[in-house]
């Protein structure tokens, strides 16, 4: 059991902030403005559509190992919109563990992903009902699909309901001791996003999770609210903060924002087109609901923005708090952003699906901008290399980023793997994803990376994405992944995959020579491969395996 003050339950925290502020706007996605009041309805329909297919929480937290679940999973298989959201917290009040799945994976990895997740149930798109037809045969643990309708104009699937058919049917009202039961202890599921391996099922306490990302602490506070009265008090009295998630919400940052959101009594703001990023219309969608955050993913999200933001005349001044969640921002590109957008508060904010958000960083227009350095959160800590002592500010050895107090059960199903990542030092559980780091003697944390990116190269451990913030520098590089290949030399050789502007002639010479202002020569690539797109998730996030095929065929 973790420790903290707020032993809070998802849903809970919604209903209570329904009953506060039920007239106050919860989400806009596109012609729809639906208040607190009106998604706690649908959400209490949907959930007693997942309670009446008997789908719901079965066995007690006490009487399971962390790595196991008692209660039945429903998989989230949707572009962005208010069902997404819906889907979360209609999930948790039928005491079920939603949980994100990725709409780009082929039929091979949904079979994975639904049987590795038990899942009971699917939300879907109705763009998606081709691909998940294909595997259903395989898949004879799933009670009931619900398919929402989209333009794809693909028929319902055998078996399925309509989405909006099955919330109309279904009662408004949650039986008394279905809420009575929320707990704590119910779950809440996050599946990685597989880049660098197999995805795995990270299975938090909701008030875990609630502390850790999802607002459980005041903006900028180290505490925890004493309790949902005092964080539905706050919402109350506070002027409604609109954010715009661009991110799809299978991506653990965007939903994480849209929960701050709601905890703090704001609107989320779904971007009009969901299947990919599409600057122009955030930019547009900014100056037309004067929204106040907007949170990014890396480069790869905000070189089209700066793109789209100098192609416009739009009015942005509503804009005050940028956040970049699950890739840094590079240097250049930060102090683009703040050229562009002087009065914002520039945040690359540092965390994972096993530890929460751990660190941040915040650049102002005037300041410092720089990359990889980050003041820890409440919990972060850097672990020795034997992970049996907590480092302290100064030590010189390079450690592992860990996190303390907030943190998972474990892996879904994965004895070895929970064990592994979130191991007990002196009886105390610390989450440790794997990250290189070290802890300065100012206490601030200096990234280098994940490990299981890191390339072995002449006998010197190199980090990708240290060089991927050099290579970057380069203002010619609109986006850089780095990986290792084999080689006979060394082992293993750096590799940078780029994708550059069109409009520069630069030279290999050149990206080198600005790399090597970053980083020790011995970590430069040994080769450059240039490609017209760099592929990356739908959150943005660098795909290690694709980068790996692209260097060894070049």
């Amino acid at each position: 059991m973790s420790t903290g003050h707020l032993q809070s339950n998802v849903a809970e925290v919604f209903e209570s902030l329904a009953d506060a502020i039920g007239d106050r706007e919860a989400i806009v996605f596109r012609d729809r403005r639906l208040t607190y009041d009106q998604v706690r309805e649908r959400c209490h329909r949907l959930a007693n559509v997942l309670a009446d297919a008997g789908l719901g929480a079965h066995t007690p937290r006490t009487e399971l190992a962390n790595h196991q679940i008692g209660q039945d999973t429903v998989g989230l298989y949707l572009h962005n919109g208010n069902e997404y959201l819906e889907g979360m917290l209609g999930g948790y009040m039928a005491r079920t563990a939603p949980f994100n799945v990725n709409y780009r994976y082929v039929a091979e990895e949904l079979v994975y992903l639904l049987t590795d997740s038990g899942a009971s149930a699917i939300i879907y798109h109705s763009a998606f009902a081709p691909t998940l037809a294909e595997v259903l045969p395989q898949l004879p643990k799933v009670k009931l699909l619900l398919q929402v309708a989209d333009d794809s104009g693909n028929e319902l699937l055998d078996g399925a309901r309509w989405y909006e058919e099955a919330l109309a049917s279904a009662s408004p009202d949650l039986d008394p001791d279905l809420r009575a039961s929320w707990s704590p202890d119910d779950l809440y599921l996050l599946y990685t996003g597989g880049t660098t391996g197999m995805p795995k099922g990270v299975m938090w306490r909701q008030a875990d999770i609630h502390a850790a990302s999802l607002g459980g602490r005041p903006f900028g506070s180290p505490d925890e609210w004493e309790s949902i009265e005092a964080l539905v008090a706050a919402a109350t009295t506070a002027n409604p903060v609109k954010t715009v998630p661009a991110p799809p919400f299978m991506h653990g940052a965007a939903h994480w924002a849209a929960f701050t959101s709601f905890s703090n009594g704001g609107t989320v703001i779904v971007p009009d087109v969901v299947d990919r990023f599409d600057a122009p219309s955030v930019v547009d969608l900014i100056a037309r609901e004067e929204a106040n955050v907007l949170l990014l993913v890396g480069d790869s999200f905000a070189r089209p923005l700066l793109d789209a933001i100098d192609a416009t005349d739009a009015e942005l001044t509503s804009l005050f708090v940028l956040t970049s969640g699950g890739a840094i921002l590079s240097t250049p590109v930060k102090q683009r952003l703040l050229e562009r957008l002087p009065n914002i508060m520039l945040i690359d904010g540092l965390g994972s699906s096993e530890t929460g958000t751990q660190a941040g960083q915040v650049s102002s227009a005037g300041g410092d901008v720089s990359a990889g350095r980050f003041t820890p959160h409440v919990g972060m800590v850097v672990l020795d290399e034997s992970m049996t002592r907590v480092l302290q500010p100064g030590d010189d050895e390079m450690g592992w980023l860990g996190q303390r107090n907030r943190v998972p059960l474990g892996y879904l199903g994965d004895e070895a793997n929970t064990a592994d990542t979130f191991p007990e030092i002196d009886g105390e559980r610390f989450a440790v994803p794997r990250d290189r780091c070290r802890i300065l003697a100012d206490g601030t944390l200096e990234l280098y990376g994940r490990d299981s990116v890191t390339i072995n190269s002449g006998g010197e451990k190199i980090f990708a994405e240290e060089v991927e913030q050099a290579i970057a520098a380069h203002p010619a590089v609109i986006d850089v992944v780095v990986c290792g290949r084999p080689s006979e030399r060394w082992g293993s050789e750096v590799v940078a995959v780029v994708r550059i502007d069109e409009t520069d002639a630069v030279t290999e010479d050149e990206l080198l020579a600005e790399a090597a202002k970053h980083v020790a020569r011995y970590k430069l690539p040994k080769a450059i491969v240039r490609r017209d797109e760099i592929v990356r998730s739908p959150a943005g996030k660098a795909d290690y395996r694709w980068a790996k095929a692209q260097a060894t065929d070049d």
